[in-house]
């Protein structure tokens, strides 16, 4: 998992820990949603792994968007940043923390 997409996000939330991500991926031809907090992730839709170092988002997954919330989050109350971002829109994001 060198350097990974789920590695760049967690990275990300571990340099922004006023933000949390959203990731709406197709994972294995079944949607999940995963929240990236503080360098973690965890999906909001299946189990996840007690061992860290199973990946949530797996290289093969693709990421439908990127939603970019105000930490602490609340789901019934969220307070959304940015919405609906790409891959690709991400990864100026990514620059910008030197992930």
């Amino acid at each position: 998992m060198n350097n990974s997409i789920e590695q760049r996000l967690e990275k990300y939330t571990a340099k922004r820990p006023q933000e949390v991500l959203i990731v709406t991926a197709e994972i294995e031809g079944e949607a999940d949603q995963i929240a990236i907090f503080k360098g973690f992730s965890s999906s909001l839709m299946r189990p996840t792994a007690f061992d860290p170092e199973v990946s949530v988002l797996p290289d093969q997954a693709t990421i439908l968007t990127i939603d970019r919330l105000a930490s602490p989050y609340n789901p019934n109350n969220p307070q959304y940043i940015q919405q609906g971002l790409s891959w690709e829109t991400m990864q100026p994001l990514l620059s910008e923390v030197g992930v």
